[in-house]
């Protein structure tokens, strides 16, 4: 059973950086993709970028400009690098995983950007 801990999350204050890691206790080359998804308060989750193991790249529209995906298998870690923040990314951002049919998430870290 694969884990994942994601980590980098905090408070930051609009038109600053992040980098969101999500780390994976196995190898993160046999995954068929990887990425993020995020859910501010009330809201539905939302996706917000993917990275394939070809290592092809989506992101959301609100985020497009701004974020980067990246996927590092020698340290079996994937980024979310976020750039030029906004109030309205504050949310809990999930990563994930896929290995065929199975999508494993991460426990979520706390993004908040003040204006």
């Amino acid at each position: 059973q694969v884990q994942l801990v994601e980590s980098g999350g905090g408070l930051v204050q609009a038109g600053g950086s992040l980098r969101l890691s999500c780390a994976a206790s196995g190898n993160i080359f046999s995954f068929n993709a990887m990425g993020w998804y995020r859910q501010a308060p009330g809201k539905q989750r939302e996706f917000v970028a993917v990275i394939t193991g070809g290592g092809s790249t989506n992101f959301a529209d609100s985020v497009k400009g701004r974020f980067t995906i990246s996927r590092d298998n020698a340290k079996n870690t994937m980024y979310l690098q976020m750039n030029s923040l906004k109030p309205e990314d504050t949310a809990v951002y999930y990563c994930y995983a896929d290995r065929s049919a199975i999508r494993t998430w991460g426990q979520g870290t706390q993004v908040t950007v003040s204006s």
